[in-house]
């Protein structure tokens, strides 16, 4: 449905996407994952025909999106990282406005918005101000506008950030419901390894403007399958215990996370020993030592050494 290939751009000689090859198939729902910085912005900005790439393509159903952009404009649904929104008006304003700009009137628009708000789970709420809207509420008023013309391609960049438990939960159902119920196909960029977890078939690992790796959860976790990962609890935190885990020969790799430490060691490695010697010499204090089964996150903390919320 959607093919990337090579997509490169750069800013006055800073390139913020290197690169980049990605696709995505019919009903299918991918991630897109990196710390802030690593090009998903840009890249969806070009995938949504807003920014021209300095080289590469993106072809929609085979036909080059920059050539003719309508082949993909009228079936693509954007929800931004920004809310997208007029304060001043209601929410059932709101999709009125964004539900005309689609071609929709009369009764269909009626029956749409009526539609999506109950979706969404604001139908009481459609007669208030957005200024009026809490953060979470706002948010899901940003995703419904994006819906208003039952979109083929649906983008979310981000559209969880900052927003109650509550709202997130929500908007993660809708998400699901689209998806898998609607077969619409969506790509989702996320700051929450869990919500790709959830929501994705496969996931792209995106840093310094490159697509790190890919493939399916499964396969991404296969990285570490030799590897164990060691969560080290500790309640502060010590750069010179960092510099000597980083010492011990037979550790792979150490990251800061908000427990403490993760430590990526070959799997049957036996270091409690060495963690709490190191501890009492760093004099910090360690809660709990656990060892696990890579996850995703592992993954992305192995490839790229930062938190994906860094």
């Amino acid at each position: 449905m959607l093919q990337v290939n090579d997509l490169h751009k750069k800013f006055k000689g800073t390139t913020a996407v290197n690169g980049v090859n990605l696709y995505l198939g019919q009903g299918e729902s991918i991630g897109l994952l990196g710390p802030n910085g690593a090009g998903k912005s840009t890249t969806i900005s070009m995938i949504s025909t807003l920014l021209t790439p300095t080289s590469g393509d993106i072809r929609f159903k085979g036909t080059d999106v920059f050539k003719q952009p309508d082949v993909i404009r009228p079936v693509l649904g954007v929800v931004p990282q920004e809310i997208a929104l007029y304060e001043e008006l209601t929410a059932y304003e709101n999709m009125k406005f964004f539900g005309q700009t689609y071609g929709l009137s009369g009764k269909k628009l009626t029956i749409k918005i009526d539609e999506i708000l109950e979706l969404v789970g604001l139908t009481d709420r459609k007669k208030e101000r957005i200024k009026n809207y809490s953060g979470g509420m706002k948010r899901r008023i940003n995703m419904a506008v994006s819906l208003m013309h039952e979109p083929e391609l649906l983008i979310m960049d981000e559209p969880t950030v900052g927003i109650d438990p509550q709202s997130r939960s929500h908007i993660l159902e809708v998400v699901r419901e689209l998806n898998r119920r609607k077969g619409m196909s969506i790509l989702y960029t996320s700051h929450y390894m869990e919500e790709v977890e959830k929501l994705c078939d496969r996931v792209y690992i995106m840093d310094h403007g490159q697509i790190i790796a890919s493939g399916t959860k499964e396969e991404l976790k296969s990285i570490l399958s030799s590897e164990d990962t060691i969560l080290i609890e500790a309640h502060q935190k010590s750069d010179q215990f960092i510099d000597q885990l980083n010492e011990n020969g037979r550790i792979q790799q150490v990251v800061k996370v908000d427990q403490g430490y993760k430590v990526i060691v070959s799997k049957g490695e036996d270091l409690f020993a060495d963690i709490f010697e190191l501890a009492n010499v760093c004099q910090v204090k360690v809660k709990g030592v656990h060892v696990q089964t890579p996850t995703l996150e592992d993954v992305f903390l192995h490839l790229t050494g930062r938190k994906l919320r860094d």
